[in-house]
């Protein structure tokens, strides 16, 4: 599969994760500090103030930058990473029950892994429940009906979508996890792809991005085109912004992991008129603060004090 690089947006009071691993590693002492819930020190001081994100392109990280601002966390930072390093900070935070605040969203391994919470957003920085939506190039329609019906049909549940994580993460290779998935659920593929007259070796590229749930999507779409309806599918990885300028400007055919209404607004905004929305494969998915289930803070308000 190609991975192209098509550069990073820096965005302003974010710092690097190295450095925070650096400074988490200074004060660490080499053992576990008091957790949130029985130090003295405020919840800000114990994380350094900084808050774990992703990758800079994500619209978790915009409507991040957007909390920060709306609760006045002004002696905040939001770290740029990656989704891996962001869970890998979290895993060691959690075996050490040191405290820690990430960008979260379900639905995510984690949650099945880990005890984790939301931190109430009473301002509404995060919008409310969100929809992982499948978004297509103009003309697609026309040029690969075939397709376009299956990526209209294909909508699944966050169980189905944590089966194909869970083994992903459980060290099974993605496409062998795509593949037990489609074995176990043969009802499910049948309904997505009835009606739909299988082609010969079509050509059909999709992007998405590198996180967990649209990995496992991918995957899972990719085999039942390949395998059910005889696509050949091509793989874009790509950050959020060049996934939707590749479904605009026809680089890409389609993506299934445009989450709306609001972490991708403002590309859904930009590219308003030249991709055709499908509709929602996942309905119900969440964004928003997370911190484990022992640290002593229930909303983003609580974080207010910490400063």
């Amino acid at each position: 599969m190609k991975k192209f690089n098509f550069g990073t947006k820096k965005w302003l009071g974010m710092t690097s994760l190295a450095a925070v691993l650096v400074l988490g590693a200074c004060s660490s002492g080499g053992g576990s500090s008091s957790n949130a819930a029985g130090s003295d020190a405020s919840l800000g001081d114990q994380v350094g103030h900084k808050i774990i994100g992703i990758d800079p392109g994500a619209g978790i990280m915009t409507a991040t930058q957007k909390a920060i601002e709306d609760y006045g966390l002004s002696d905040w930072n939001l770290v740029e990473g990656s989704g891996a390093a962001m869970t890998a900070t979290l895993d060691k935070a959690i075996k050490k029950e040191d405290p820690i605040v990430i960008t979260g969203w379900t639905p995510h391994w984690m949650f099945s892994k880990y005890d984790l919470k939301y931190l109430e957003d009473p301002k509404k920085s995060y919008g409310e429940a969100e929809e992982i939506h499948t978004i297509a190039r103009l003309g697609l329609k026309e040029d690969q009906p075939e397709a376009y019906q299956f990526l209209s049909n294909f909508q699944w549940t966050e169980e189905e979508m944590g089966e194909v994580m869970i083994a992903i993460q459980d060290g099974k290779p993605e496409a062998q996890a795509a593949t037990d998935f489609i074995a176990a659920h043969p009802d499910r593929v049948a309904e997505w792809t009835d009606g739909i007259t299988p082609v010969d070796g079509n050509e059909i590229t999709l992007a998405y991005v590198a996180w967990d749930s649209e990995i496992a999507s991918f995957n899972v779409v990719q085999q039942i085109l390949q395998d059910k309806l005889g696509f050949k599918v091509k793989g874009l990885q790509v950050d959020a912004g060049p996934m939707w300028l590749g479904v605009a400007q026809g680089d890409a055919d389609a993506s299934l992991a445009a989450w709306l209404p609001l972490t991708h607004a403002d590309y859904l905004s930009q590219y308003e008129g030249k991709i055709e929305d499908l509709g929602a494969n996942m309905t119900g998915v969440k964004t928003g603060l997370v911190v484990p289930a022992y640290v002593d803070a229930n909303s983003i308000e609580d974080l207010v004090s910490a400063k």
